[in-house]
């Protein structure tokens, strides 16, 4: 019963094998197509009303289709951009964004935007001082610091003498040394983290120079958040730092864009007194006008405010920025993390309840722009999987990944037109990339996103998806499927193409006929599972059968395809993640960029 309703929505001829009786079900079915096939919106899973007949064991089969005419959401280039926190200078690793390897890690993920704070942000100030080499500190004994400063001086001078892109190779035993000083200063960071207390950081022209140059090398657009609490004794905002580090980059010609603070309604916990909306909008005006008057940046994009998780004194606190400074800033950015990082399960990355929490908090901030500024893009900003830090061996592997491509999938169909994904590199563990500069699981689904899904939101239409009701409890699905146009940028596959991606919570495989304009097209599987004997714990991945690994220090790997004959069924496996490119549909709505 459930196949034959499924062939009356998508419009399928019945095959030869239907059931006795059809004809006396169609008639019926025909009345309900009308209901079944209203155009759902990007990324819906709705679950239409499909009954067994009785005595009969019927077998789950999802029927799929796309609205190719027309994109439901445009987005971003930059939609999947990256972050990095201002701790890696305590702990040493913004000495190394040089490296070839990270930046051919980084340059895969291109074109996005770099945003540069993190709870240090608003402790940041900037010296312009060219070698500081003398006034560094860190822990261990003298000779230890000694070799260690002397090699971070002779790597400066090397790449001083380099033009356009700096490039450095570091010795195996200078990474060495620099893991040992960033494991002790992450003991440092966690303990400020988790009192809530953090000290000054001091960035110089040179530490300004490297981070640029990562930027610049990678085909990354920077962003670069001030201090936001240098305040006056009336509690309006001190420029005067941040003057002269705009200065210093306007003399350098570099092409920033910039913010001012991070999360705002945090203030109080950090300094002991609050910077309410209204004050916190006159500071991005006075940052706008700042910014005026330097060539360079008069016409830079700023954004804001980068407010926590939307609670009632959260949404306040946006209210009061929205009415003076909403049409200052480019677009409205927020953050979320969803689990504490010291509470944190396996079991909780595979929650439905705890993907479906991003949506309430999306309504709230489309509520308060629809109010004081409509049409204004929204952004998430520093989004990960966990708070405090991370968990090693679970926000760094396979299994943070169903929250990460959920995350993109959801934002994407909401019409949300950047995330910033923290962190690319950082002490903790919610990263891309480790302390070893590997790429963990999150970066290679990130990279088959960048290569496979443009910016065009596509409707999808789903029958057969079956939840059984439980009084008193609400049954959320296991099965996610978001449909794009594919990427331009891919030359693999002719403007026309879809790319669909899945995300499988169930424990049992799931099988999904591709209907109406998708059906009898070939289609190209993307199918990445975690690799070695940790399963959802694993830091490594296949794709389709194959471990994925740089080949050396430039080069990334080739990402095969496993193509599959038209007309097949696409057999998801349980707890996966995957990605379909359906070739040549030629639709409407991808054609054009």
């Amino acid at each position: 019963n459930e196949l034959i309703r499924g062939f009356l929505l998508f419009g399928m001829p019945c095959p030869s094998s239907c059931p006795p009786g059809l004809l006396a079900l169609m008639a019926p079915g025909l009345a309900l197509m009308a209901t079944l096939s209203l155009p759902s919106q990007a990324g819906d899973r709705r679950v239409l009303p499909v009954e067994k007949p009785s005595g009969v064991k019927g077998r789950t089969l999802i029927l799929l289709d796309v609205n190719t005419k027309s994109p439901v959401r445009i987005i971003s280039e930059n939609f999947l951009s990256l972050q990095l926190d201002p701790s890696i200078i305590h702990d040493g690793w913004l000495d190394f964004l040089s490296s070839r390897r990270l930046v051919t890690l980084a340059r895969g993920l291109a074109p996005a935007f770099l945003r540069f704070a993190g709870k240090r942000t608003d402790f940041l100030q900037f010296h312009n001082v060219k070698n500081p080499a003398k006034s560094r500190g860190g822990p261990g004994p003298d000779y230890y610091l000694k070799n260690y400063e002397d090699d971070i001086v002779r790597s400066d001078i090397a790449l001083d003498k380099q033009k356009g892109c700096k490039i450095a190779q570091h010795p195996d035993i200078m990474l060495e040394l620099q893991r040992e000083k960033a494991a002790q200063m992450h003991l440092v960071l966690l303990k400020e983290q988790f009192s809530n207390t953090y000290s000054n950081l001091t960035l110089t022209a040179r530490s300004l120079d490297k981070l640029y140059n990562f930027a610049d090398c990678s085909g990354l657009h920077l962003i670069f958040a001030l201090n936001a609490l240098r305040r006056n004794p009336n509690n309006s905002w001190n420029s005067s730092n941040a003057l002269s580090l705009l200065k210093y980059s306007a003399s350098k010609k570099y092409n920033i864009s910039w913010e001012l603070g991070n999360e705002p309604n945090n203030y109080r916990t950090l300094i002991g007194r609050s910077v309410n909306g209204s004050q916190l909008g006159k500071d991005y005006v006075q940052l706008r006008s700042l910014l005026q008057l330097i060539r360079t940046y008069s016409r830079a994009n700023l954004y804001g405010p980068n407010i926590g998780r939307p609670r009632k004194n959260v949404i306040a606190l946006l209210e009061g920025f929205m009415k003076v400074a909403g049409s200052t800033v480019d677009a409205v950015t927020w953050q979320h993390y969803y689990i504490d990082g010291r509470v944190a399960k396996v079991t909780d990355f595979l929650k439905t309840r705890l993907l479906d929490t991003l949506s309430d908090q999306i309504r709230k901030i489309q509520k308060v722009l629809n109010t004081y500024t409509p049409g204004k893009k929204i952004w998430l900003e520093g989004v990960g999987a966990t708070s405090a830090g991370g968990v090693n061996n679970l926000s760094d592997s396979y299994a943070a990944g169903f929250l990460w491509l959920n995350t993109l999938g959801l934002l994407a169909s909401q019409g949300i037109d950047v995330v910033v994904r923290h962190s690319f590199l950082d002490h903790g563990h919610n990263h891309l990339v480790d302390q070893n500069f590997n790429p963990l699981p999150d970066y290679w689904l990130s990279l088959l996103y960048k290569r496979l899904i443009g910016p065009k939101v596509l409707a999808i239409h789903v029958a057969g998806l079956q939840r059984k009701p439980r009084p008193g409890r609400v049954i959320r699905d296991k099965l996610r499927i978001y449909a794009h146009c594919t990427s331009y940028h891919n030359h693999n596959y002719v403007r026309g193409s879809i790319t669909l991606y899945i995300i499988n919570l169930h424990r049992s495989r799931k099988k999904i006929k591709l209907a109406g304009t998708l059906r009898d097209k070939i289609v190209h599987q993307y199918l990445l599972q975690p690799y070695g004997k940790d399963g959802l714990h694993s830091k490594s991945v296949q794709l389709n059968g194959q471990p994925l690994a740089m080949v050396d220090d430039g080069t990334l790997p080739e990402l095969k395809p496993r193509p599959l004959r038209a007309g097949r069924t696409l057999v998801i496996p349980p707890l996966t993640m995957s990605f379909y490119v359906v070739k040549n549909v030629n639709a409407l709505a991808c054609r054009y960029r």
